[in-house]
């Protein structure tokens, strides 16, 4: 959606939460153009927030020394100690919240209107918190803005501050009409189709995720449930297949990642997902679909990352090769 809307012609920002999707969109613009282009600009939300946001109007004020990732840990604090700690960082969660409270959100509306024809923001499942409202502001921004996310792959949140937006993602239908109540016209259409994954991966999801989704494709793939632990074995010595674990992925010594951390990645061809044992109990009764909602979207996430054939295998099968 983002890249069929880049030309060499208009000024370009793009937005995006997770570092898998910066090397993801860089891709492919590098792919679309043959290299990248100087009218078109890719940040982190972060480095935006910070460098294009923050420093222009701020930076000299505060001279703040980077983010704090970790909330502020007295609640109680007042004024400027809200916002920075004793080491002159930027509390992550609050910087947000610290450019409305210094109202200066409609001179960052400002400053992207000079710069920029069109403004991307990807991965809006992710904004959480301060951010979410943030997001509300930017939308008033005198420029050609698209929003871009998918609410199931809603993983990880940018940042969290009490009680700000914690039932943002309670409810698919309340969420929608957050956006309608922005002034922005709702597309829930153009991305329902998607260009990595099979028929045969789309209807699975659609059927046992309860997630709709369909294919551009029309080849057919295999999903394997794998119950034969020297089959499992055999795929997990196979560098060509990544093996997606619930957690804990850094404990073997294969090719792998967790569920939630390949969200964004647009690289595997064939992909073994790694159960543990609520999830592989859910999955041989076929119900995945009451999981909970943060599991049920990681499973989802690793689901769509097989191009090709998908695997399923219990935890159980690689416990005496933890560790090694």
């Amino acid at each position: 959606m983002i890249l069929s809307q880049l030309s060499l012609e208009k000024r370009s920002l793009i937005v995006t939460y997770t570092i898998n999707n910066i090397d993801n969109l860089r891709n492919g613009i590098i792919r679309k153009f043959g290299y990248f282009p100087d009218n078109i600009r890719l940040l982190s939300y972060f480095n935006f927030l910070y460098a294009f946001c923050y420093r222009p109007f701020l930076g000299f004020e505060y001279r703040a020394k980077g983010i704090n990732w970790n909330p502020n840990p007295n609640k109680f604090a007042q004024d400027d100690a809200r916002y920075i700690d004793k080491s002159k960082r930027l509390y992550s969660n609050r910087i947000a919240k610290l450019l409305e409270k210094r109202e200066i959100v409609k001179d960052i509306n400002d400053r992207i209107a000079k710069y920029f024809d069109n403004v991307f923001f990807d991965e809006i499942q992710d904004f959480a918190g301060n951010d979410f409202n943030f997001l509300k502001n930017i939308s008033l921004s005198n420029v050609n803005i698209l929003f871009v996310g998918d609410f199931y792959q809603h993983t990880f949140d940018t940042s969290r501050d009490g009680i700000v937006n914690r039932s943002l993602h309670d409810d698919y239908g309340t969420y929608m009409k957050l956006f309608e109540k922005m002034g922005l016209s709702v597309d829930t259409k153009s991305l329902i189709k998607s260009h990595r994954c099979s028929p045969t991966i789309c209807k699975y999801i659609t059927e046992n995720i309860g997630i709709h989704m369909e294919s551009h494709r029309t080849d057919h793939t295999s999903i394997k449930v794998i119950e034969d632990q020297s089959d499992a074995l055999e795929i997990y010595y196979n560098e060509t297949v990544v093996k997606l674990f619930y957690n804990d992925q850094r404990k073997y010594s294969c090719f792998s990642k967790n569920w939630g951390e390949c969200k964004g990645e647009d690289k595997y061809q064939d992909v073994c997902i790694v159960l543990n044992k609520k999830s592989w109990e859910c999955l041989k009764q076929e119900k995945i679909n009451i999981l909970p909602a943060s599991t049920k979207n990681k499973f989802y996430v690793a689901c769509s990352r097989a191009k090709r054939n998908l695997y399923m295998v219990p935890e159980e099968y690689f416990k005496t090769l933890k560790g090694k």
